[in-house]
């Protein structure tokens, strides 16, 4: 029985699904909760998101055109601009008898971060805040947008753990890492996000030193991870040397079991290094999150009877108990 894609409050979310890029050259399909929508840039520039039919014989918008931020359906060539209004029908000799059912229902589309995020029903919250975004000595590194083949509760409660690091993550930077977890303290982090702030003493292999600015073979990060409803987490990492590295981890439940993930990242780094050798690191510690994570099948049990947890797992455990609550489970 599926969990998420049934359940009518996610649908008042905000979700990830694509990057503002992806709409450079046409429309653009994504999957959200188990319903398909087509993305497209409108006239003004914005972002247009509807279901993915053509009103009038259902064909996918998203294998049609977009021209002058124009989508025009491939079947039979009707038109829609601002707001899914239908613009044109090219064999409708009375241009003034359009059907109103000719409009598109298009939900709410936001783009942030460099991302696109839908809302398919009333927004009931707004899109997580990160206020380096705002902050002229950091730079944001945009990386794509990935699927993974694991349920968003899973991913979720794993970016939430530090627990994991000397077993998953030995190939970057989990070898050297203590297999205690200091107790964690929960609290009200900045702009909504709840989480804890731990310090780890961790490993720099050469391939890590670009993005920690230190040719050392272990260095010390001040860290917090915290989370945002319904799936969001974010990690901040300072070093010594002041580097700061703030990490937005993003997970979008496609269906119950399969997701988009995509992360973003600000850096207060010399803007001349290459970006993509700055997060060339992040990248190789997600393929190993994603490696252990698709060996799991199904949602995490959501109940804090529904699997074992210790004090490491205190973060989890308490957006799961938040997570239970907006869904109304």
């Amino acid at each position: 029985m599926p969990i998420l894609v049934d359940n009518p409050k996610l649908n008042n979310e905000w979700f990830a699904v694509a990057e503002g890029i992806d709409l450079d050259e046409g429309p653009h399909a994504v999957r959200l909760l188990g319903q398909d929508y087509v993305l497209w840039r409108t006239p003004d520039g914005s972002v247009g998101a509807a279901p993915d039919r053509c009103p009038h014989r259902e064909s996918p918008l998203s294998i049609g055109t977009v021209s002058q931020g124009v989508l025009t359906c491939p079947y039979h060539g009707w038109e829609f601009a601002d707001g899914g209004t239908c613009v044109g029908i090219p064999s409708n000799q009375d241009a003034s008898r359009t059907p109103p059912a000719a409009n598109l229902q298009v939900i709410s589309a936001e783009e942030r971060y460099g991302l696109i995020w839908l809302c398919p029903g009333e927004p009931s919250g707004t899109i997580p805040e990160i206020a380096h975004e705002q902050d002229a000595s950091f730079r944001r590194i945009n990386t794509g947008v990935d699927v993974w083949k694991t349920s968003v509760t899973r991913m979720t409660d794993n970016f939430l753990d530090v627990s994991h690091f000397p077993w998953v993550h030995t190939g970057t930077f989990g070898r050297e890492q203590h297999l205690k977890v200091p107790k964690i303290k929960l609290e009200a982090l900045d702009n909504g996000w709840n989480g804890y702030a731990y310090d780890v003493l961790a490993g720099n292999p050469t391939e890590a030193q670009v993005s920690s600015d230190s040719d050392e073979d272990m260095v010390q990060r001040w860290m917090t991870t915290g989370f945002h409803l319904p799936f969001t987490v974010r990690s901040t990492i300072r070093y010594e040397s002041g580097l700061e590295h703030i990490l937005l981890l993003v997970s979008t439940p496609i269906d119950d079991e399969t997701s988009y993930f995509t992360f973003v990242v600000w850096r207060n780094d010399d803007f001349d290094t290459d970006p993509q050798e700055a997060i060339s690191f992040d990248r190789a510690i997600g393929a190993e999150d994603k490696v252990m994570l698709e060996q799991l099948s199904g949602v995490l049990p959501l109940t804090q009877t529904g699997v074992a947890s210790v004090q490491s797992d205190k973060a989890s455990v308490e957006w799961r108990r938040r997570l239970i609550e907006l869904l109304g489970a």
